[in-house]
């Protein structure tokens, strides 16, 4: 049981509130609280106060600060050399401000839970939390999600955008490798599209320990199993779709593992690329022989999908 957490704040310019959250989120925090003066105030302006709870900022000039979670533990120090890493690529001529603080329990969990509601994706999902009551509009596909204590909800935008490409392509009978799973909602979802089989990789044994539980909670662990693993290394399965959503430098070092086990013809769907690495991680991508097919994004965010050429 997890014990203490540390809390990391990010003090940004207003522009790269949305690149720093996105960080967050792809190395597993638990959702993330953003504080932003300037918000505040906006919408107290606008008539709906109530809607604010918590002490008003001291000025409307200070920079917002993003917060996320991170539990203590063996994992803790390479973790926090990823994020800040990948950090220090949002803005170089202004890098953020980063201050660490321990805290003794996770009970803001429990109050970013009482806001955490159904969100509806692309066109054929809708994730809710598995503690919810909510109805879901008929004829959508159902995922139930208990981001447990260090993973989000996954409905940031380059998990929406992995999703979004999995509806393009999953016809049914598929055999899919989900790299870097957190709370396995992609792996959920392919197996909801249709897949005949997935594996789900994560190095995290926290997250394999809650990705299944969300894989049970969704009754499709006949189909998807989840494994401990650093990307796709010991993993020798043949894949029609391979899905990646994590940092940058990951899915450089792991393009190469994708292209050997896809088939001909076979599909790589990657995202969690911020927009000013985009045309790095395309070149790495072409270079290990994919073909670009299509590109999405979605703010500070771009999300690509890749075909092994079916003469390669």
């Amino acid at each position: 049981m997890v014990l203490k957490w540390l809390e990391i704040a990010v003090r940004v310019r207003p522009g790269d509130v949305d690149a720093a959250g996105g960080l967050f989120d792809l190395i597993g925090t638990g959702g993330v609280v953003i504080e932003d003066p300037a918000l505040i105030y906006e919408v107290i302006a606008g008539g709906n106060r109530e809607t604010v709870a918590m002490d008003l900022p001291g000025s409307i000039g200070e920079l917002p600060v993003v917060k996320g979670y991170l539990p203590v533990d063996e994992r803790l120090a390479g973790r926090l050399e990823e994020f800040r890493a990948a950090l220090g690529g949002i803005d170089p001529e202004y890098p953020p401000l980063v201050s660490l603080e321990e805290l003794e329990d996770g009970s803001w969990l429990a109050r970013w839970r009482e806001l955490y509601r159904p969100v509806k994706i692309g066109r054929k999902f809708v994730v809710r939390p598995a503690w919810g009551k909510d109805d879901v509009e008929e004829g959508l596909l159902e995922i139930r999600l208990d981001p447990g204590l260090a993973f989000g909800c996954g409905t940031h935008p380059t998990t929406a955008m992995c999703m979004v490409l999995l509806e393009e392509v999953i016809r049914g009978g598929e055999r899919v490798l989900d790299v870097g799973t957190g709370s396995g909602i992609l792996a959920i979802a392919a197996a909801r599209l249709g897949a005949a089989m997935v594996l789900a990789v994560d190095s995290d044994p926290l997250a394999v320990r809650v990705a299944w539980e969300n894989v049970a909670a969704n009754g499709v662990e006949d189909i998807v199993s989840v494994r401990e693993g650093d990307l796709l290394d010991g993993v020798e399965v043949a894949a029609d779709v391979v899905v990646v959503n994590i940092v940058a430098d990951a899915i450089i070092k792991v393009a190469p593992q994708a292209m050997d086990r896809l088939g001909r013809g076979g599909l790589l769907i990657v995202s969690g690329v911020i927009s000013h690495r985009r045309d790095e991680v395309a070149a790495a991508l072409r270079k290990c022989g994919l073909t670009m097919v299509k590109t999405l994004e979605e703010g500070e965010w771009a999300g690509f999908l890749c075909c092994r050429p079916a003469a390669v």
